[in-house]
C-alpha cells in the first residue's frame, strides 16, 4: 500500500512537472509567484501560533478581554442591541454606552466570520474564532503588501521579498500572534490596503480605484483611532505633488473621491461621527479639499483670461481666499465648531506633554518613547535597509515613491514617540527594506553571470566582489529569518493571562494564577458584586469574572480613575470611607513580591500616586519617597507609603513567609528586599482569596458596624 501511494505521488510530481515546462516563461513565472505567496501565507499563519501549541487556545493582554467579550454579546444578542448597549458592569456606578464609545470593526469581523462558517455548517467557537482571527488577516496583509511594494516599485520580485518580510518582522507579530484579539490584528491590513489603492488610484485616475480606496478607509475607521495617520499622510502626500509641480487630473479625481466618500462613510461610525469634520485633526484633509478646488479653479479661470488680468485676479482671489480661510478658523476655534487637538495627539507631537498633563497617558507602557535596542529588536536587518531603500526611491522619484518616503518618514518619527506605533512602520520598513535588496542583488548578480544582450562594464575581481556581495546578503538575510522566529516564539508568544517561567532543569513552569482567581470570584461572591482594582485589570475582571468593576482600560473618566488611585494611595481609614461611597464588595490587587513577578501594583503604585494627585492636591508624590528621594519598600521607606492601603493589601501576612534560602522572612523578591512594615492587621478589610502563587490577593471590604 505505502509503494502504492509513493508511486502515486511520483506520478502526480512528474505530471505537474511536465505541465509546468510546457507553459510559457510568462505563465512559469505567474505560477512561481503565486506558489511562493502561498507558502508566505502559511508561514504568515503558522508563524503565530506558539502561544495556541504552548498555552491553548487563550485571548491574551487585556485590551482582547473586553473585544472578546463584546463580540460575544454581539453574536447572541445581534447588531441593533449590540450598538445600542448600555453595559452597567463597567464603571460603577457611571455605566458605559458600548456602541458608542468602540471602534466596532472587529467584533463585526470576527462575529461574520463565524456566522458565515455556520452558515456552511462549520462549527466553531467565537472565542477560537477570536484567537485566530489576527493571524488569518497577517496573512491577507502578507499578500496586501506584495501589491503595495509592487506599485511602488514596479517589480513583482520587490513585491515578494516584502511580502516574505512582513510575514515575520517582529514589529507587527507583536499585535498580530494567536490570541491577540486586539484592533491592530485588522487594522494593519485596512491601513496597507487603503495606501496600496491609493498609489493604484494617483497612478490610473480611475474613479473604480478611488471608490474602493474610500471604502477601505470606511473600514480603516471602523477597525482602529489609528485612521488618523491615513487621512493626514495622504493630504500629505496630495500638497507635495501639488507644490512639486506633479499635479494631474489623477490625483484630482483620486483625492476628492477619497475625501467626499471616505469621510461621508467614516461618520457612520457612532464614536467618530462629526468629528470628521470637525477635530483638529481631520483640518488638514479638509483645507487640502479645498485648496485643490481652488487650484483647479484658477486653473480653469487662468486658460479664459489674460496673463495681465489674471495676475490682478490671483491677488484679489488670494487675498479673499487666505482672508476667508483665516476667519473661518478662527471663528471655528472661538465657538467650539473645531475641536482642538486631543491629549493622545498633543503626546505625539510633544512627548513629556502627557507626564505633565495627562499622567493616565504616561502610565501605559506601550505609550512611552522607543528605545534604539527596541528598533532593532523589532526590525532587525530592516533597520539598516530601510534608510537604503529610502534612497533608491529618491533616486528614482515617482508619485509613488514619494509616497513611500512620506510614510517612511511620518513612521520613524511617531514609531521614535510611542512605543506601541512601531506597528505603523513596520509595513512601511518592509517594503522599503524589499527595494533595498531588490536593487542591490540586480545589481550584484549582473557581476555574477551578466545579463544576455547588455555588456556590463568590467573591472578587477568583479565577480568576486559580486559573489561575496550576495552571499552576504543572503546571510544576513537568513539571520533576520532566525531571529524573527526566535523573537516570536520567546518575546510575543506569552499570553499575560498565564505566565510562565523556566525551571533549573529547564522545564518549563506555569503560573495559572489569574484565571485561578477570576474563576474564584465568578463562582464564591455575588453576581452584582462590585470589585475596586486597578484600571489595568478592569477588561479582565469584566469577562473572565463577569463581576461589575468601577474602572477598566478604557480610561475615558480620569477623575474616576484618580478616585480609585486616591483610594489606593490613602491610609486604611480615608480608604474605607471611599469604598463605601463608591459601593465597593471586593478589592483586587497583584502582588509579584513572592514569586518575581515585576508588573505588579507596587511597581505601578506611583502612577496611582501621580493620577489620584491630579484631582487632588492633598495627594502628593514627594511623600511617598524617603528624604533622600527614594522609593522603598523596607524599614526605611517613607510612614505614608508603608502605611497606604496599595501596600498594606499586597504585604498583608508576607512578613511570616520566606521566600528565600538564606534570607529572613517577608523578603520581596521583586525589590530585593526585605519589607519595612510586617505586623500589621486589617480594621476594614477581611482576606477572602489568593492565589497559589500570590500574584492575585482579593480582600471582602467589611459592612458598616450596627450602631442600633
Amino acid at each position: 500500500y505505502q509503494r502504492r501511494v509513493r508511486g502515486c505521488i511520483a506520478m502526480k510530481t512528474q505530471t505537474f512537472a511536465r505541465i509546468a515546462f510546457r507553459l510559457s516563461s510568462t505563465k512559469q513565472e505567474i505560477l512561481l509567484r503565486i506558489v511562493v505567496l502561498t507558502l508566505i501565507y502559511i508561514i504568515a499563519f503558522s508563524t503565530r501560533l506558539f502561544s495556541v501549541i504552548r498555552f491553548e487556545s487563550v485571548i491574551h493582554e487585556f485590551d482582547p478581554y473586553f473585544n472578546f467579550r463584546s463580540t460575544k454579546y454581539l453574536v447572541n444578542e445581534g447588531f441593533y442591541n449590540f450598538i445600542n448597549w448600555f453595559d452597567s458592569a463597567a464603571w460603577y456606578p457611571l455605566g458605559r454606552i458600548v456602541g458608542g464609545t468602540i471602534y466596532p470593526g472587529l467584533m463585526l469581523t470576527a462575529a461574520a466570520v463565524y456566522w458565515i462558517a455556520h452558515f456552511f455548517h462549520v462549527t466553531l467557537q467565537i472565542r477560537n474564532v477570536c484567537v485566530l482571527l489576527a493571524p488569518f488577516f497577517a496573512s491577507n496583509t502578507a499578500l496586501i503588501t506584495y501589491l503595495f511594494a509592487k506599485e511602488v516599485s514596479d517589480s513583482a520580485g520587490t513585491g515578494l521579498v516584502a511580502s516574505a518580510m512582513i510575514a515575520i518582522v517582529p514589529g507587527y507579530i507583536s499585535r498580530s500572534v494567536a490570541g491577540s484579539y486586539d484592533n491592530e490584528g485588522i487594522a494593519i491590513f485596512a491601513l496597507i490596503l487603503t495606501f496600496y489603492l491609493w498609489v493604484k488610484s494617483v497612478k490610473t485616475g480611475s474613479l473604480f480605484y478611488s471608490t474602493l480606496c474610500a471604502l477601505a478607509y470606511f473600514y480603516m475607521v471602523s477597525a482602529w483611532g489609528g485612521y488618523v495617520f491615513i487621512i493626514n499622510l495622504i493630504p500629505m502626500h496630495v500638497l507635495i505633488l501639488l507644490f512639486t509641480g506633479r499635479y494631474s487630473n489623477r490625483l484630482y479625481i483620486a483625492y476628492c473621491t477619497l475625501y467626499v466618500l471616505g469621510t461621508i462613510l467614516a461618520m457612520q461610525i457612532s464614536f467618530v461621527g462629526f468629528q470628521a469634520v470637525q477635530s483638529a485633526e481631520h483640518m488638514l484633509a479638509l483645507g487640502t479639499f479645498g485648496l485643490l478646488q481652488l487650484f483647479v479653479g484658477v486653473n480653469w479661470i487662468k486658460k479664459h483670461i489674460g496673463a495681465e488680468l489674471f495676475q490682478s485676479f490671483f491677488r484679489i482671489a488670494a487675498s479673499i481666499g487666505i482672508g476667508s480661510f483665516v476667519t473661518a478658523l478662527a471663528i471655528g476655534q472661538a465657538t467650539g465648531y473645531i475641536s482642538p487637538w486631543t491629549g493622545r495627539f498633543w503626546t505625539l507631537l510633544d512627548p513629556t506633554y502627557a507626564k505633565e498633563h495627562i499622567p493616565i497617558i504616561a502610565s501605559v507602557s506601550e505609550h512611552q518613547p522607543t528605545t534604539w535596542s527596541s528598533f532593532f529588536f523589532d526590525l532587525h536587518l530592516l533597520v539598516f535597509l530601510f534608510p537604503a531603500g529610502m534612497y533608491f526611491c529618491f533616486r528614482r522619484l515617482t508619485d509613488a515613491n514619494i509616497f513611500a518616503i512620506l510614510y517612511g518618514i511620518t513612521s520613524v518619527y511617531f514609531a521614535g514617540v510611542m512605543v506601541r506605533l512601531m506597528l505603523v512602520l513596520a509595513p512601511i520598513s518592509c517594503v522599503l527594506s524589499s527595494i533595498a535588496v531588490s536593487e542591490t542583488l540586480d545589481t550584484y548578480l549582473k557581476f555574477v553571470k551578466g545579463r544576455k544582450g547588455k555588456k556590463v562594464e568590467e573591472f578587477p575581481a568583479q565577480k568576486e566582489i559580486g559573489l561575496v556581495m550576495v552571499a552576504g546578503l543572503t546571510v544576513l538575510l537568513v539571520l533576520y529569518v532566525f531571529h524573527c522566529t526566535w523573537v516570536t516564539s520567546e518575546a510575543y508568544s506569552s499570553p499575560s493571562i498565564v505566565l510562565a517561567a523556566k525551571q533549573p532543569d529547564g522545564s518549563r513552569m506555569i503560573f495559572d494564577d489569574f484565571r485561578e482567581a477570576y474563576w474564584w470570584l465568578r463562582q464564591n461572591t455575588e453576581p452584582d458584586a462590585r470589585v475596586m482594582s486597578w484600571w489595568d485589570y478592569g477588561y479582565q475582571i469584566s469577562a473572565m469574572a463577569n463581576r461589575t468593576v468601577l474602572v477598566d482600560n478604557n480610561t475615558w473618566n480620569n477623575s474616576h480613575i484618580a478616585l480609585v488611585g486616591k483610594a489606593f494611595a490613602s491610609n486604611e481609614d480615608t480608604a474605607y470611607q471611599i469604598m463605601r461611597q463608591l459601593d465597593v464588595d471586593y478589592v483586587l490587587v497583584i502582588f509579584g513580591g513572592l514569586t518575581g513577578y515585576a508588573s505588579d501594583d507596587i511597581n505601578k503604585f506611583l502612577w496611582m500616586v501621580r493620577i489620584g494627585g491630579s484631582t487632588d492636591p492633598n495627594i502628593k508624590e514627594s511623600d511617598y519617597f524617603t528624604p533622600s528621594g527614594e522609593f522603598r519598600v523596607d524599614s526605611q521607606g517613607s510612614s505614608v507609603l508603608l502605611n497606604c492601603l496599595m501596600y498594606k493589601l499586597c504585604y498583608y501576612r508576607f512578613g511570616q513567609v520566606y521566600t528565600e534560602k538564606g534570607r529572613s522572612s517577608g523578603y520581596d523578591r521583586v525589590r530585593n528586599t526585605e519589607i519595612g512594615n510586617k505586623d500589621f492587621e486589617l480594621d476594614y478589610l477581611d482576606e477572602a482569596y489568593t492565589s497559589q502563587h500570590w500574584i492575585v490577593r482579593i480582600y471582602k471590604v467589611r459592612s458598616p458596624d450596627n450602631r442600633g
